[in-house]
């Protein structure tokens, strides 16, 4: 498995179908698949797993969907949503810039998952949107 500290794993219906979709939608490259029950994707220096089961009809996300999501930095948001939206990817936010100096906007995939993808616009000042910057 590629190096990676937090790999998320997220059931679709099928995995084949996800895993393509994926890859079309929003830009993975398939790694490993095994069998018709998983598969390893990278996104840059990431990764994540393709997992069975889910619901079999995603298309309408359910209130629960929004209690998590996954967020990928991108290089460039338009043309990311561009990408996305020929492949079918339902848009939920458009593309905006954020106070905290990132252009994001937010799709739904096949299997009724939440992704935020960010590209970071501008170096802020925490303070200067209302975060507060914790040191460790």
């Amino acid at each position: 498995m590629p190096d990676g500290v937090f790999i998320p794993e997220l059931a679709y219906t099928s995995v084949p179908e996800a895993a393509e979709w994926l890859c079309r939608a929003f830009g993975f490259k398939e790694r490993l698949r095994i069998a018709d029950h998983r598969a390893q994707l990278s996104f840059g220096a990431g990764s994540m797993v393709v997992t069975e089961g889910g619901r079999a009809h995603a298309s309408v996300p359910s209130a629960a969907d929004d209690s998590h999501g996954v967020m990928v930095r991108v290089p460039n948001v338009d043309e990311h949503c561009e990408r996305a939206t020929r492949a079918g990817a339902k848009i939920l936010r458009a593309p905006a810039d954020h106070p905290f100096g990132e252009r994001q906007y937010t799709a739904i995939d096949l299997g009724g998952h939440r992704w935020t993808f960010s590209q970071t616009i501008a170096d802020s000042d925490p303070a200067s949107w209302g975060g507060r910057l914790v040191e460790l």
